[in-house]
């Protein structure tokens, strides 16, 4: 999962603003009356109008990677193209960087598209007879840029999404993931502020899926662009997003951080949602940790420590330094035998090879770790600092969950592999 919350920033990049779209020859009729509140049907029913979004509101932080989620019809497409203005919308407001872009004239909202965002579809739309890196450089072309700083850009971009060596083929000889590649090289080319990403990756292979999505977690990490990225796929949702909402009839009925929607879905449409998702994916260590049960100063000699942990009833403790920063873990035992030898630092007594985990580190993660130790895992900042510990029967009870869930996800998986073998067999 892509939760990159601590290197955003709090600046508000995109604010959207009771949005509507309604398709149809009364659409502004509509928002005026008092069929506004029915239902999306009663109101196609009643006036052949559809409502493909409905007073949708949220806003996105600077280099969050937000994910709008809903099954098909559900307007999740038709929200992202209004971000865009690829589709009109018939109220509400769209502001980025402080300007309401519903309101900019056709002047404004070329430059906003050629320089302010860029779009990655599902279907590629590379130019067929243009080869890599003429795709790739096409966007700088539109913009008036030379010759030689296009492909200079578009050669570097190459080779940022993997296709180093590529650059004089032509789409045709590329498979689906590398086309998809081309088309966000394309995107990247023009260094956009933000991405808008619908559905990129829904008409590729699983395999070939979930390595463009470790592909685009590893570009975010190091772009840290700001995208909004449309899917209907739940696992894809709670691995790429910081921050997800779950589209309903054209209506967000849910928005929050991976774990929220998981532990705490809104009404039961969520719920079947996100019934057969394993917490192990979206809960993170800093949710599941507890205050340490011991913890020992460095400046507190072996005979404190050792009398601290016996007072405690506990046979371990860790060692900190007055800052409370994370130097390991000491035993009872290993306590015991720096006092016999007559060791004077507690840091003599540290155990080898402990492992940490940091807040943000999912439970899945953990599993391994829980597995080679007895101990409680640490949990430490960014700067070090021991913020907690994880007691290793909450980690190994949710393993069995999570084995579960996979398997079954693995028996679905090989489902789906047979189907398309026989298909294509036919």
């Amino acid at each position: 999962m892509a939760n990159n919350a601590d290197s955003q920033n709090d600046e508000v990049c995109i604010e959207v603003s009771g949005l509507w779209k309604i398709f149809g020859p009364s659409a502004e009729q509509i928002l005026s009356s008092e069929i506004r509140t029915a239902t999306r049907d009663e109101i196609q029913e009643q006036t052949g109008c559809v409502v493909a979004v409905r007073d949708a509101s949220f806003s996105v932080k600077q280099g969050e990677l937000f994910v709008i989620m809903g099954l098909s019809g559900s307007g999740k497409s038709t929200l992202i193209r209004c971000m865009l203005r690829l589709i009109e919308p018939t109220a509400g407001k769209i502001i980025i960087n402080g300007e309401d872009i519903c309101g900019y004239d056709d002047k404004q909202l070329m430059a906003f598209r050629r320089k302010t965002v860029s779009m990655i579809f599902q279907h590629f739309g590379l130019f067929p007879h243009r080869s890599v890196i003429d795709n790739v450089a096409y966007g700088l072309k539109v913009r008036g840029a030379t010759e030689e700083e296009r492909y200079t850009r578009a050669q570097e971009v190459i080779e940022k999404v993997g296709l180093k060596g590529w650059e004089d083929y032509y789409p045709d000889a590329l498979s689906g993931g590398m086309q998809q590649r081309v088309g966000i090289a394309r995107a990247l080319t023009n260094n956009p502020e933000i991405l808008l990403m619908d559905e990129p990756f829904s008409g590729l292979d699983p395999l070939i899926r979930r390595q463009m999505q470790d592909e685009l977690i590893d570009l975010q990490e190091e772009l840290q662009k700001t995208i909004l990225f449309v899917t209907h796929d739940l696992d894809e949702a709670l691995k790429l997003g910081s921050f997800i909402a779950i589209m309903k009839d054209g209506e967000i009925i849910q928005t929050g951080i991976p774990e929220e929607v998981v532990i705490s879905p809104a009404g039961d449409y969520v719920r079947e949602f996100v019934q057969d998702a394993s917490p192990a994916k979206v809960i993170t260590a800093g949710s599941i940790m507890t205050e340490p049960e011991v913890i020992i100063y460095d400046w507190q000699g072996p005979k404190v420590a050792l009398h601290l942990l016996k007072t405690s009833k506990s046979d371990h403790g860790f060692l900190v330094t007055r800052g409370r920063n994370f130097l390991g873990l000491v035993t009872e035992k290993s306590l015991a035998e720096l006092i016999k030898n007559k060791g004077q630092s507690t840091r003599q007594a540290l155990e080898p090879d402990i492992a940490t985990c940091t807040n943000d580190m999912l439970l899945e993660g953990l599993f391994a770790m829980a597995v080679a130790t007895k101990y409680p895992i640490p949990v430490i900042d960014d700067s070090g600092k021991l913020i907690g510990e994880i007691d290793n029967e909450t980690i190994l009870s949710s393993m069995v969950q999570y084995k579960e869930t996979e398997a079954k996800e693995q028996e679905t998986g090989k489902k789906e592999t047979t189907t398309e073998e026989t298909q294509s067999n036919v």
